[in-house]
């Protein structure tokens, strides 16, 4: 056991990953010997940051904080904290449950754990780095970047604006030089990202400003790729796409959650658009940005979702042939608007879909897979394995989307850019070789 060690278990979305990446840099900043996610515990600390979007992610989130509770006890880790959506959400309840975790932080007031710790070593020194610095937990050649946090938005089904309250963006200024820092680093791929990415601005300049920060962050020399997640499809800036289709250093992708088609599951949504409203931007999107790949989540279950609904979802799909989509289960959320509705679809009938869902969209996403075969593409070299290298082209962001794999016949470099012509697919992912 190093003393004065720490380790950082992340759960949830990349923004919370962004928290322990700040988290981590106070600490190295103090002195301590900080890492993230170790194999095993080498350390007298250990901090959760937790998820608490859904059920799924807060059960996740209840079983590590009991598993390093059981350590705590046991001696194996001398002091556990608890921080993240969560505890933000259920502090209360997780204090009196879990008495084992030391202390329990929220969304926001993390860095309090420095002061805390600060006091119990009597003295230790509490610089304090820039608010934006971090010690990247990704690859060098590639970092998230949160752009703003909080919600403004009322959509039934969901928890996130009661635990992060309200849209709070990130001034320009600061984000140009939180990029530029990175790039000095060696950072080359930016993912943005926010829980409404495009009403970035809204609240700083009384003003959706998404498109004006995408220019001026394409501007920062050594920006190689840039890549948008979480847009809404309700007032959506078709500014941006402007941006999209004259920067080449934008990525032709856009992650905009869509939820569902059918007008009626929408309107119980609160989502604030129609099916048609949303096929007519979508085209709109491809006819901006042509070649643009887009990511959507879609929920299946919602209450009172119909065969008919679901089928409607399932038409819209079909017609829209989405090149990334994801799709979860509706889980009934305390607070929510939806919370008052009878969760009436059964957890079988909601697994069926679900399953139906992915189905249709294993096929379309080799239906596109294989049409990229015979194409040379500009791939990103993410790391090495036994038999290949492991890559990613513009359409694909780390963790979810497809990836492309390279045989060994020539050494690669880890984060640089190469010419690849795909070969073969193979589930999802591409095969590609390089010729030059």
């Amino acid at each position: 056991m190093i003393h004065h060690a720490v380790d950082i278990i992340s759960l949830g979305c990349s923004k919370n990953l962004v928290d322990s990446e700040q988290l981590m840099r106070l600490f190295a900043a103090n002195g301590y010997s900080v890492a993230h996610e170790p194999a095993e515990c080498r350390g007298n600390i250990v901090v959760v940051n937790t998820c608490g979007f859904i059920e799924a992610a807060k059960e996740e989130s209840i079983n590590t904080i009991l598993a390093f509770a059981e350590a705590r006890k046991a001696g194996t880790i001398k002091q556990l904290y608890v921080m993240g959506c969560l505890s933000e959400r259920y502090r209360e309840e997780l204090q009196k449950a879990i008495p084992e975790v030391d202390k329990f932080y929220g969304k926001f007031n993390w860095k309090d754990l420095l002061t805390d710790l600060g006091r119990a070593d009597d003295g230790r020194d509490k610089s304090s780095p820039p608010p934006f610095e971090r010690i990247l937990t990704t690859p060098p050649h590639y970092a998230y970047l949160k752009i703003s946090e909080g919600c403004d938005r009322t959509c039934a089904f969901c928890a996130i604006p009661l635990i992060t309250g309200k849209q709070q963006s990130r001034a320009i200024e600061s984000l140009e030089e939180e990029v530029r820092t990175l790039v000095a680093q060696g950072v080359k791929e930016f993912q943005l990202i926010a829980q409404d990415l495009t009403a970035y601005g809204t609240d700083l300049y009384q003003k959706q400003a998404i498109a004006e920060l995408v220019d001026r962050l394409s501007d920062i020399q050594g920006v190689a790729w840039l890549r948008l997640h979480y847009a809404y499809p309700n007032r959506f800036p078709p500014d941006l796409l402007s941006v999209m289709r004259q920067k080449k250093n934008v990525c032709k992708y856009l992650d905009i959650a869509l939820q569902h088609s059918s007008d009626e599951v929408l309107k119980r949504m609160r989502r604030h658009i129609t099916r048609r409203q949303t096929v007519e931007l979508i085209r709109q999107i491809r006819d901006a940005v042509p070649d643009i790949h887009l990511r959507t989540t879609l929920m299946v279950g919602f209450p009172d979702e119909t065969d008919a609904d679901f089928a409607d979802l399932m038409q819209f799909v079909e017609a829209m042939r989405f090149e990334r989509m994801g799709a979860f289960m509706y889980s009934q959320e305390d607070g929510t608007a939806a919370a008052e509705y009878s969760d009436s679809v059964s957890p079988a009938i909601k697994q069926q879909r679900l399953d139906e869902l992915m189905a249709l969209q294993a096929e379309i996403a080799g239906e596109i897979s294989t049409a990229k075969v015979g194409k040379t593409l500009q791939v990103i070299i993410d790391r090495e394995e036994d038999d290949f290298y492991v890559g990613r082209t513009e359409y694909d962001s780390p963790e979810v989307d497809p990836e492309v794999l390279i045989a060994k016949t020539r050494p690669l470099q880890i984060g640089q850019f190469y010419q690849a012509t795909i070969t073969d697919t193979q589930e999802y992912d591409l095969i590609g070789e390089i010729y030059e």
